[in-house]
């Protein structure tokens, strides 16, 4: 279970789930592990029987409709942006929901637990690798865009708005990228400074110039062949 720390893995390990998840992301969308855990400490508010392992969205939403009823019946809360990204697998989400019901059930908090930053998109990942590598708009809308995400919203108008947000974000992003580049190219140029006033000069443009009293002329003497008169007629 990577993305998880020790002391909440074990504690999964402890409820001995149905099935042992291996990828969280994917096994906790479902919301049928999510339940499971609950039951384990409310068993007569979360009753087994009436939740899917199917992984359709609609399997998904039936399943998240009811735990969310369930929770709000006990007067527990579960962040629903966190709960969002698991449906949708957002990278991080399904793994900070865990923590939160870790929390919510046993009363600690995880001992690596860090301040959760409700941002699951790939920016970060994006950043980590090298401009050639980074993805184009239409990668990025595929990435941040789930299709299931599409299948919750049925208005076209609705969805294109969130892809034209994506696609504005990539290109501020590559924009800003490019800066950086240009600027640090502009550094290694050998010979070359910033002016204060942010322009560019040359170090040569800083040497005085040279005085014309110093300068020095040679005579060049040319021989040329002397020109040969036609004959008279």
């Amino acid at each position: 279970m990577t993305g998880l720390p020790r002391d909440v893995t074990r504690w999964l390990q402890s409820l001995e789930l149905t099935v042992q998840s291996l990828n969280v992301r994917r096994d906790f969308s479902t919301g049928y592990h999510v339940a499971e855990m609950f039951c384990r400490y409310y068993p007569r508010d979360f009753q087994m029987h009436a939740y899917s392992r199917g992984a359709s969205f609609s399997a998904k939403q039936d399943n998240w409709n009811k735990i969310l009823r369930t929770v709000q019946k006990l007067h527990l809360q579960l962040t629903e942006k966190l709960v969002y990204g698991t449906i949708h697998c957002k990278p991080g989400a399904a793994e900070m929901l865990v923590q939160q019901v870790y929390t919510i059930l046993t009363k600690h908090r995880p001992r690596t637990a860090q301040n959760p930053e409700l941002d699951f998109s790939d920016q970060k990942y994006q950043q980590l690798l090298p401009p050639a590598a980074r993805s184009t708009a239409s990668t990025a809308v595929k990435s941040n865009l789930r299709k299931t995400e599409v299948m919750a919203v049925s208005d076209l108008i609705a969805n294109g708005r969130r892809a034209e947000a994506i696609i504005c974000k990539h290109l501020q992003d590559k924009e800003l990228t490019d800066r950086e580049r240009s600027n640090k190219s502009i550094k290694r140029m050998t010979g070359n400074e910033l002016s204060p006033d942010g322009k560019l000069s040359s170090v040569l443009c800083l040497q005085p110039p040279l005085s014309v009293a110093n300068l020095s002329y040679k005579t060049i003497k040319v021989n040329q062949p002397a020109r040969r008169l036609p004959p008279s007629c």
